[in-house]
Protein backbone atom coordinates (compact mmCIF):
# COMPACT_ATOMS: atom_id res chain seq x y z
CA UNK A 1 0.00 0.00 0.00
CA UNK A 2 1.52 3.24 -0.65
CA UNK A 3 1.03 5.95 1.29
CA UNK A 4 1.72 9.55 0.39
CA UNK A 5 1.94 12.79 3.15
CA UNK A 6 1.35 16.13 1.30
CA UNK A 7 2.74 18.13 4.19
CA UNK A 8 4.38 17.05 7.24
CA UNK A 9 5.61 20.46 7.70
CA UNK A 10 2.13 21.51 9.14
CA UNK A 11 2.61 18.91 12.48
CA UNK A 12 6.04 20.43 13.18
CA UNK A 13 9.37 19.32 14.24
CA UNK A 14 10.51 15.99 16.46
CA UNK A 15 6.89 13.81 15.48
CA UNK A 16 7.27 10.02 14.99
CA UNK A 17 5.70 8.95 11.22
CA UNK A 18 6.32 5.37 12.85
CA UNK A 19 2.66 4.45 13.01
CA UNK A 20 1.94 5.21 9.90
CA UNK A 21 4.98 3.74 8.21
CA UNK A 22 4.54 0.56 9.63
CA UNK A 23 0.60 0.80 7.65
CA UNK A 24 2.74 0.45 4.18
CA UNK A 25 5.34 2.06 1.69
CA UNK A 26 5.47 5.79 3.17
CA UNK A 27 6.36 8.83 0.95
CA UNK A 28 6.94 12.43 2.48
CA UNK A 29 6.49 15.39 1.01
CA UNK A 30 7.25 18.51 2.78
CA UNK A 31 4.81 21.08 1.60
CA UNK A 32 2.81 20.63 -1.75
CA UNK A 33 1.76 23.06 -4.18
CA UNK A 34 -2.03 23.32 -5.87
CA UNK A 35 0.17 22.36 -8.89
CA UNK A 36 2.26 19.89 -7.54
CA UNK A 37 -0.79 17.53 -5.50
CA UNK A 38 -2.59 15.61 -8.88
CA UNK A 39 0.93 14.32 -9.65
CA UNK A 40 1.77 13.14 -6.28
CA UNK A 41 -1.40 11.51 -5.83
CA UNK A 42 -1.27 9.47 -8.94
CA UNK A 43 -0.07 6.67 -7.99
CA UNK A 44 -1.09 6.42 -4.16
CA UNK A 45 -3.37 3.76 -2.42
CA UNK A 46 -3.82 6.49 0.56
CA UNK A 47 -2.82 10.03 0.95
CA UNK A 48 -2.55 12.09 3.63
CA UNK A 49 -2.70 16.16 4.11
CA UNK A 50 -3.66 19.07 6.72
CA UNK A 51 -5.43 21.56 6.37
CA UNK A 52 -3.17 24.86 5.19
CA UNK A 53 -2.10 25.04 1.69
CA UNK A 54 -3.85 21.82 0.60
CA UNK A 55 -7.62 21.72 -1.32
CA UNK A 56 -8.11 18.33 -2.88
CA UNK A 57 -11.35 18.31 -4.93
CA UNK A 58 -12.38 17.10 -8.27
CA UNK A 59 -9.56 18.28 -10.81
CA UNK A 60 -7.58 16.81 -8.34
CA UNK A 61 -9.02 13.77 -8.51
CA UNK A 62 -9.20 13.51 -11.94
CA UNK A 63 -6.03 11.20 -12.47
CA UNK A 64 -5.98 9.56 -9.56
CA UNK A 65 -5.64 5.87 -10.43
CA UNK A 66 -5.79 3.40 -6.99
CA UNK A 67 -6.39 6.33 -4.42
CA UNK A 68 -8.92 4.67 -1.86
CA UNK A 69 -8.60 6.76 1.22
CA UNK A 70 -7.86 10.51 2.30
CA UNK A 71 -7.23 11.06 6.00
CA UNK A 72 -7.08 14.56 6.92
CA UNK A 73 -4.76 15.60 9.57
CA UNK A 74 -6.88 17.23 11.45
CA UNK A 75 -10.10 17.79 12.37
CA UNK A 76 -11.45 20.20 10.26
CA UNK A 77 -12.16 18.58 6.61
CA UNK A 78 -13.10 21.65 4.62
CA UNK A 79 -10.10 21.15 2.30
CA UNK A 80 -11.38 18.29 0.59
CA UNK A 81 -14.10 18.15 -1.74
CA UNK A 82 -16.45 14.86 -0.24
CA UNK A 83 -18.90 15.16 -3.02
CA UNK A 84 -16.67 14.56 -5.30
CA UNK A 85 -14.73 11.89 -3.20
CA UNK A 86 -17.73 10.22 -2.75
CA UNK A 87 -18.05 9.71 -6.65
CA UNK A 88 -14.64 7.96 -7.06
CA UNK A 89 -15.73 5.69 -4.04
CA UNK A 90 -12.67 7.50 -2.24
CA UNK A 91 -13.12 7.71 1.84
CA UNK A 92 -12.32 10.79 3.87
CA UNK A 93 -11.40 10.74 7.20
CA UNK A 94 -10.43 12.88 10.24
CA UNK A 95 -9.19 12.96 13.18
CA UNK A 96 -11.44 14.06 16.56
CA UNK A 97 -10.06 15.01 20.05
CA UNK A 98 -6.79 15.15 20.02
CA UNK A 99 -6.51 18.49 20.42
CA UNK A 100 -9.03 19.36 23.38
CA UNK A 101 -6.44 19.87 26.46
CA UNK A 102 -4.08 22.05 24.05
CA UNK A 103 -6.93 24.54 22.86
CA UNK A 104 -8.63 24.72 26.35
CA UNK A 105 -5.09 25.29 28.06
CA UNK A 106 -4.99 28.36 24.94
CA UNK A 107 -8.36 29.43 26.21
CA UNK A 108 -7.27 30.16 29.40
CA UNK A 109 -3.57 31.46 28.24
CA UNK A 110 -5.78 34.10 26.75
CA UNK A 111 -8.16 35.06 29.34
CA UNK A 112 -5.93 35.08 32.34
CA UNK A 113 -3.52 37.53 29.82
CA UNK A 114 -6.35 39.81 30.04
CA UNK A 115 -7.12 39.36 33.50
CA UNK A 116 -4.34 39.04 35.35
CA UNK A 117 -2.15 41.30 32.83
CA UNK A 118 0.86 39.63 33.83
CA UNK A 119 3.34 40.48 30.58
CA UNK A 120 2.47 44.42 31.09
CA UNK A 121 3.83 43.81 34.99
CA UNK A 122 6.67 41.84 33.97
CA UNK A 123 7.26 44.79 31.47
CA UNK A 124 7.16 47.67 33.96
CA UNK A 125 8.76 45.88 36.72
CA UNK A 126 12.15 45.80 33.83
CA UNK A 127 11.78 49.09 33.35
CA UNK A 128 12.50 49.62 37.06
CA UNK A 129 8.82 51.00 37.82
CA UNK A 130 8.72 48.80 40.56
CA UNK A 131 11.92 49.66 41.96
CA UNK A 132 10.73 53.48 41.98
CA UNK A 133 7.59 52.73 43.78
CA UNK A 134 6.89 54.30 46.99
CA UNK A 135 5.56 51.34 48.78
CA UNK A 136 5.66 47.48 48.66
CA UNK A 137 3.86 46.73 45.42
CA UNK A 138 3.32 48.15 41.90
CA UNK A 139 -0.39 48.93 41.54
CA UNK A 140 -0.46 50.47 38.13
CA UNK A 141 -2.95 48.20 36.71
CA UNK A 142 -6.37 46.79 37.83
CA UNK A 143 -6.31 43.36 37.38
CA UNK A 144 -9.55 41.37 37.54
CA UNK A 145 -10.96 38.03 39.34
CA UNK A 146 -12.39 35.42 36.84
CA UNK A 147 -14.77 34.10 39.88
CA UNK A 148 -18.58 35.78 39.34
CA UNK A 149 -17.98 36.12 36.04
CA UNK A 150 -20.32 34.70 33.02
CA UNK A 151 -18.23 32.92 30.06
CA UNK A 152 -20.02 32.29 27.09
CA UNK A 153 -19.28 29.32 24.42
CA UNK A 154 -20.46 29.16 21.07
CA UNK A 155 -20.31 25.42 19.99
CA UNK A 156 -20.64 22.81 22.80
CA UNK A 157 -18.74 19.92 20.93
CA UNK A 158 -15.91 18.06 22.88
CA UNK A 159 -13.48 21.17 23.44
CA UNK A 160 -16.26 23.71 24.56
CA UNK A 161 -17.07 20.79 27.52
CA UNK A 162 -13.64 20.83 28.47
CA UNK A 163 -13.60 24.65 28.38
CA UNK A 164 -16.73 24.69 30.78
CA UNK A 165 -14.88 22.59 33.09
CA UNK A 166 -11.89 24.34 34.08
CA UNK A 167 -14.13 27.69 34.06
CA UNK A 168 -16.23 26.50 36.39
CA UNK A 169 -13.26 25.71 38.58
CA UNK A 170 -12.52 29.31 38.77
CA UNK A 171 -16.10 30.15 39.89
CA UNK A 172 -17.33 31.45 36.41
CA UNK A 173 -20.52 31.09 35.30
CA UNK A 174 -21.16 29.35 32.13
CA UNK A 175 -23.42 29.36 29.32
CA UNK A 176 -23.58 27.92 26.05
CA UNK A 177 -24.95 28.15 22.27
CA UNK A 178 -24.70 25.33 19.69
CA UNK A 179 -27.04 24.01 16.92
CA UNK A 180 -28.41 21.40 19.17
CA UNK A 181 -29.06 20.94 22.35
CA UNK A 182 -27.58 17.96 24.21
CA UNK A 183 -27.51 16.40 27.58
CA UNK A 184 -24.28 17.79 28.05
CA UNK A 185 -25.46 21.61 27.58
CA UNK A 186 -29.28 21.40 29.47
CA UNK A 187 -30.39 23.75 31.50
CA UNK A 188 -27.87 26.70 30.70
CA UNK A 189 -28.09 26.75 26.81
CA UNK A 190 -29.46 29.98 25.68
CA UNK A 191 -29.78 31.52 22.25
CA UNK A 192 -26.65 33.63 20.73
CA UNK A 193 -27.94 37.21 21.68
CA UNK A 194 -28.60 36.00 24.99
CA UNK A 195 -25.22 35.06 25.39
CA UNK A 196 -23.66 37.65 23.29
CA UNK A 197 -25.03 40.09 25.83
CA UNK A 198 -24.18 38.31 28.97
CA UNK A 199 -21.44 36.94 28.68
CA UNK A 200 -17.88 38.73 30.04
CA UNK A 201 -15.82 36.60 28.02
CA UNK A 202 -16.90 34.61 24.95
CA UNK A 203 -15.16 31.61 22.90
CA UNK A 204 -15.92 30.21 20.02
CA UNK A 205 -15.61 26.21 19.20
CA UNK A 206 -17.87 25.66 16.46
CA UNK A 207 -16.90 24.47 12.84
CA UNK A 208 -16.57 26.03 10.13
CA UNK A 209 -19.78 26.08 7.87
CA UNK A 210 -21.85 28.16 5.76
CA UNK A 211 -24.23 28.66 8.29
CA UNK A 212 -21.22 29.80 10.44
CA UNK A 213 -18.83 31.82 8.16
CA UNK A 214 -19.39 35.67 9.04
CA UNK A 215 -20.95 34.53 12.77
CA UNK A 216 -19.70 36.89 14.96
CA UNK A 217 -20.16 40.46 12.72
CA UNK A 218 -20.86 44.18 13.17
CA UNK A 219 -24.62 43.17 14.61
CA UNK A 220 -23.30 41.00 17.11
CA UNK A 221 -20.46 42.68 18.14
CA UNK A 222 -23.10 45.53 19.35
CA UNK A 223 -24.91 43.26 20.98
CA UNK A 224 -21.67 42.58 24.05
CA UNK A 225 -20.74 44.32 26.77
CA UNK A 226 -18.14 47.23 26.35
CA UNK A 227 -15.99 45.56 29.00
CA UNK A 228 -16.49 41.51 26.77
CA UNK A 229 -13.67 39.83 25.62
CA UNK A 230 -13.72 37.50 22.32
CA UNK A 231 -11.86 34.52 21.51
CA UNK A 232 -11.62 32.70 18.78
CA UNK A 233 -9.29 29.26 18.41
CA UNK A 234 -12.08 27.25 16.22
CA UNK A 235 -12.22 28.95 12.44
CA UNK A 236 -10.77 32.03 10.88
CA UNK A 237 -14.08 32.89 8.81
CA UNK A 238 -16.41 32.87 11.73
CA UNK A 239 -15.61 36.17 12.71
CA UNK A 240 -15.63 38.95 10.23
CA UNK A 241 -12.37 40.48 11.04
CA UNK A 242 -12.87 43.86 9.40
CA UNK A 243 -16.17 44.28 12.01
CA UNK A 244 -13.37 43.16 14.56
CA UNK A 245 -11.18 45.73 13.56
CA UNK A 246 -14.12 48.37 13.94
CA UNK A 247 -14.75 47.43 17.25
CA UNK A 248 -11.80 47.12 18.77
CA UNK A 249 -10.61 50.40 17.42
CA UNK A 250 -13.70 52.21 18.68
CA UNK A 251 -13.57 50.40 21.83
CA UNK A 252 -17.19 48.81 21.40
CA UNK A 253 -15.12 45.76 23.48
CA UNK A 254 -12.41 45.40 25.78
CA UNK A 255 -10.57 43.10 23.82
CA UNK A 256 -10.05 39.86 21.73
CA UNK A 257 -8.02 37.13 20.87
CA UNK A 258 -7.63 35.08 18.04
CA UNK A 259 -5.49 31.95 16.73
CA UNK A 260 -7.24 32.04 13.85
CA UNK A 261 -7.72 34.09 10.61
CA UNK A 262 -9.70 34.08 7.59
CA UNK A 263 -6.39 34.04 5.54
CA UNK A 264 -3.52 31.84 6.58
CA UNK A 265 -1.17 33.23 6.71
CA UNK A 266 -1.91 36.51 7.12
CA UNK A 267 -0.93 39.06 4.70
CA UNK A 268 1.63 41.44 6.17
CA UNK A 269 0.14 44.67 7.22
CA UNK A 270 -3.52 43.09 8.51
CA UNK A 271 -5.11 46.55 10.23
CA UNK A 272 -5.65 44.26 13.52
CA UNK A 273 -1.13 44.18 13.95
CA UNK A 274 -1.82 47.45 14.53
CA UNK A 275 -4.37 47.10 17.87
CA UNK A 276 -3.15 46.79 21.43
CA UNK A 277 -6.30 45.60 22.57
CA UNK A 278 -5.89 41.83 20.69
CA UNK A 279 -3.84 39.22 21.27
CA UNK A 280 -3.20 37.45 17.81
CA UNK A 281 -1.15 33.83 17.69
CA UNK A 282 0.05 31.47 14.67
CA UNK A 283 -3.14 28.88 14.12
CA UNK A 284 -0.97 26.95 17.42
CA UNK A 285 -3.50 26.40 19.90
CA UNK A 286 -4.23 22.98 18.83
CA UNK A 287 0.09 22.19 18.53
CA UNK A 288 1.64 21.15 22.01
CA UNK A 289 3.69 17.83 21.29
CA UNK A 290 1.46 15.55 23.02
CA UNK A 291 -1.72 16.68 20.94
CA UNK A 292 0.37 16.50 17.40
CA UNK A 293 1.61 12.65 18.59
CA UNK A 294 -1.83 11.87 19.56
CA UNK A 295 -2.81 13.31 15.80
CA UNK A 296 -0.85 10.91 13.97
CA UNK A 297 -1.92 7.99 16.04
CA UNK A 298 -4.93 8.91 15.36
CA UNK A 299 -4.28 8.62 11.49
CA UNK A 300 -2.58 5.18 11.82
CA UNK A 301 -5.63 4.15 13.42
CA UNK A 302 -7.34 5.12 10.79
CA UNK A 303 -5.39 3.25 7.83
CA UNK A 304 -5.63 0.44 10.17
CA UNK A 305 -9.69 0.57 10.43
CA UNK A 306 -10.27 1.20 6.57
CA UNK A 307 -7.56 -1.91 5.83
CA UNK A 308 -9.95 -4.25 8.37
CA UNK A 309 -12.68 -2.94 6.39
CA UNK A 310 -14.23 -1.07 8.63
CA UNK A 311 -14.48 2.19 6.01
CA UNK A 312 -18.22 2.45 7.32
CA UNK A 313 -17.22 3.59 11.09
CA UNK A 314 -14.71 6.59 9.83
CA UNK A 315 -16.15 7.56 6.43
CA UNK A 316 -16.48 11.04 6.47
CA UNK A 317 -18.63 10.70 2.80
CA UNK A 318 -21.45 8.81 4.48
CA UNK A 319 -22.91 11.98 5.41
CA UNK A 320 -23.09 13.16 1.68
CA UNK A 321 -27.41 11.74 0.30
CA UNK A 322 -27.10 10.24 -2.70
Amino acid sequence: MKIVFLDTTTIGDKISLDSIAREGDLKIYKVTSPTEIAARIKEADVVLTNKVAINIGAQELTQVKKLKLICVVATGYNNVDLQAAKQKNIVVTNVAGYSTDAVAQTVFAYILNFYNLVPKYDQAVKKGEWSKSHIFALLKYNITELAGKTLGIIGYGIIGQRVAKIARSFGVKVITTSRSETKYNEGFRVELPELLAQSDVITIHTPLTPETENLIGASELEMMKPEAILINAARGGIVNEDDLYQALKQKKIKAAALDVMAEEPPRQGSKLFELDNIIITPHIAWATRESRQRLIEGVAENIRKFKAGKAAEIDLCRQIKN
